[in-house]
């Protein structure tokens, strides 16, 4: 399946790698070693717990070709950790970024919005402590709801209100344009849709959907497109082609949503575009630019509550 020459990386996911047994992860990583030596990939990737980074085992990973470590912080919290029973607190995270640095490892960040105990703010100032990592990129994941699990039980009692879909899409947003103001991609949005979790009896409630991630960008269209219609007044837009589903919206929401608002609206695809550009009313606009959030996130500080 690998190339006689690569520039990809062999992932380890599923669990927190480096809690393995020391003897398991020499062995799964030595299976890789030799593919890293012929050049047919650039490294290997492993996700972990913030307090899966002890001084040992970063060295291992560093002595056996890991290039790339996911810390899963899930918040920044003290007290969701705490609710979360993740059995470290938000300075885990940062410690184990510094080590993984001075090892020089890349460091990608996993973020967890409405676990028990989060809101809006909490995610947030979570994020904007993600940020101040420096990370190479960042996941955001939603808590979602799924069977057999202590959250499951929680929200059987009425203990835990999972956030929902529309709530999710518009928290998101709003992450992921702060993460793009500060130059920190966001290489996925939500769970990745599988046929165990498609099916209706393994997620419960929360803000699942298959196609989480453009109904996250696709907000961040709607809020552009609207805004500058508004100042505009144009009421038609072409954007490229590659970027003609996101503006639309997942089933022509934004589309209907826009045609509302104004009466009528037209997004079009005409020729080649700049992406994630769109002409209206004669003018070419950014459409991150155009969907800007005028409230920054909260300063950080000391306070993990």
């Amino acid at each position: 399946m690998l190339p006689e020459r690569g520039v990809g990386e062999v992932a380890f996911y599923g669990g927190s790698f480096t809690m393995l047994d020391p003897c398991l992860q020499e062995a799964y990583l030595a299976g890789v070693v030799p593919f890293v030596r012929a050049g047919r990939v650039a490294g290997i990737r492993v996700s972990t717990r913030p307090d899966g980074c002890d001084n040992e085992r970063v060295a291992r990973l560093r002595a056996f070709n890991v290039t790339t470590v996911e810390l899963g912080c899930q918040s920044f919290s003290d007290a969701v950790l705490r609710k979360a029973r993740r059995g470290h607190d938000a300075s885990a995270a940062g410690e184990s970024v510094m080590r993984l640095r001075n090892a020089g490892l890349r460091v990608g960040l996993q973020l967890m919005p409405g676990l028990p105990g989060g809101d809006g703010d909490e995610a947030r100032r979570s994020l904007a402590r993600a940020l101040d990592l420096e990370p190479d990129f960042l996941r955001l994941y939603p808590a979602v709801v799924l069977a057999g699990t202590g959250l499951a039980q929680a929200w059987r009692r009425g203990d835990y209100v999972p956030l929902d879909l529309d709530d999710a899409v518009e928290l998101c947003a709003e992450l992921l344009w702060h993460c793009h103001d500060q130059g920190v991609p966001v290489i996925r949005l939500g769970l990745q849709s599988s046929p165990e979790l498609d099916r209706g009896s393994t997620v419960l409630a929360g803000p699942y959907h298959p196609a989480f991630g453009q109904l996250v960008r696709s907000r961040l269209w709607r809020r552009a497109l609207e805004s500058t219609a508004t100042a505009s007044g144009g009421r038609r837009a072409k954007v490229d082609f590659a970027d003609l589903s996101d503006a639309m919206g997942h089933r022509r929401t934004n589309l209907d949503y826009l045609s509302r608002r104004f009466g009528h609206f037209e997004i079009v695809s005409s020729g080649h575009q700049v992406r994630q550009c769109f002409v209206l009313a004669g003018c070419r606009h950014d459409m991150m630019s155009q969907a800007r959030y005028l409230q920054p996130l909260p300063p950080t500080t000391d306070d993990h509550s």
